[in-house]
């Protein structure tokens, strides 16, 4: 079977048909120009692959017996044993998956500790929130308790990513199931964002537009809000679901990767879009709101040095700074590493280093983006009302029923051992 193959093979491809195949199509001319030494002029540089290319067609020739032949034989040889890591490469022909052990260890210990205490933090969140049966949740915290659902749920597709890192870049579950775990991922990312600025705004307006802020922080208003951004953001990452998120690379099958991307047209532009409305936007606001609190602290201070004290506009102005602390150090370094990128990719065509480094960048700063799971929980910390006694309540509380678990009373001890002591007459 295979030797017809290459039989077919050989009757087809042509001397023109190898140099073709092989890149090598200015090395036909002359002599000269096969043994790599023409026609380049000086000053005329030429890319070294064409170099390379070349030379490699002149060692063929100089191995072979003049003759249509040798050359549809070679050729033969050529297209039935094509080079072993063919399939491991990415379009521009460059092994971007070069640090497997490395990212199988690492990444799949943090993203083992990131489900444990995002898991445990947003859910602990959510519980106690509800609990508050007594006091009404306000314009802050339903933002905050949508927050803390979008953390909860992209809790779910941490399995998935840590099962992809411990088979080294392997996605075992299929396509449909990578594609609703980006799906959850992004959406996380920038409902998270989004929330983080309504907190930051609705910090801002309670403390700076003090004049009519309870017609502007409605809860009527507040849902309206919410139901805006989920839908948003679910129309934004709704494509998601729509396309591939696989492709196979070699005997591996891999998921979520930019460079399963790279044939979206005008791919750049639509990232750089995305990174301007999906972050650079929102902490615009964010910092125009801590900026503004910041200042109308120091107004109010000079002007009644009483109302330095007042613990209202310290935990907005607190709020506000841990929410862009939080923003800063998960997202900045994600979307200013895919910002760079993109305009290197308008500019000129990345070299195998620079998009090598650029996929080991990638892992990390994505890394640093979900780290926001386990910050957000600090975020309710200073934000919620009563968060910080009850949540020290419940230690408390368990606490005490590890120890009394563990430590008997008198009485307790007394009834055991009279039974021993019966028995023993």
């Amino acid at each position: 079977m295979s030797h017809s193959l290459c039989f077919a093979a050989r009757t087809e491809i042509t001397r023109d048909a190898f140099f073709q195949m092989t890149g090598a199509e200015r090395c036909r001319g002359g002599g000269r120009e096969r043994e790599g030494t023409g026609p380049w002029l000086p000053g005329k540089s030429q890319p070294w692959g064409c170099r390379s290319r070349c030379r490699r067609a002149a060692g063929f020739t100089s191995l072979l017996i003049p003759g249509e032949r040798n050359w549809l034989e070679m050729a033969a040889v050529e297209t039935a044993f094509p080079p072993a890591n063919l399939t491991s490469v990415n379009q521009s022909g460059c092994n971007v998956h070069n640090h497997h052990f490395s990212a199988k260890v690492t990444f799949s210990l943090f993203y083992t500790a990131l489900l444990v205490f995002g898991a445990c933090g947003n859910i602990l969140a959510l519980c106690i929130t509800f609990q508050r049966r007594k006091k009404k949740l306000n314009s802050t915290d339903l933002y905050l308790v949508n927050l803390a659902l979008s953390d909860a749920l992209f809790t779910l597709a941490l399995p998935g990513r840590i099962a992809y890192y411990v088979l080294e870049f392997n996605w075992p579950f299929g396509d449909w199931f990578c594609r609703a775990t980006a799906f959850i991922f992004y959406m996380n990312t920038y409902v998270g964002i989004y929330f983080m600025t309504c907190v930051s705004v609705d910090r801002y307006i309670a403390v700076v537009r003090t004049r009519h802020p309870g017609r502007i922080r409605r809860m009527s208003r507040a849902r309206a809000i919410c139901v805006l951004i989920w839908f948003l953001v679910f129309l934004q990452t709704a494509p998601l679901l729509l396309r591939p998120m696989t492709r196979r690379m070699g005997e591996k099958l891999t998921c979520m990767e930019y460079f399963n991307f790279e044939e979206i047209p005008k791919l750049p532009y639509l990232l750089l879009v995305a990174c301007v409305l999906g972050f650079f936007l929102p902490v615009g606001i964010i910092l125009v709101c801590y900026v503004r609190i910041n200042l109308k602290l120091c107004q109010t201070a000079k002007e009644n040095p009483l109302t330095v004290k007042n613990g209202h506009h310290r935990r907005a102005f607190t709020v506000i700074l841990v929410v862009l602390l939080a923003v800063l150090l998960c997202f900045s370094p994600y979307h200013l590493n895919i910002v760079q990128f993109m305009v290197r990719k308008i500019l000129y065509q990345p070299s195998c280093r620079e998009q090598q480094a650029f996929k080991m960048s990638l892992q990390v700063t994505v890394a640093f983006m979900n780290l926001n799971c386990c910050i957000d929980p600090i975020i309710y910390f200073f934000a919620f009302r009563g968060y910080k006694r009850r949540l020290l309540r419940i230690f408390r509380n368990s606490g005490s029923m590890a120890t009394s678990s563990t430590v008997k009373t008198p009485s307790e001890s007394n009834s055991n051992s009279q039974p021993q002591g019966s028995s023993s007459v």
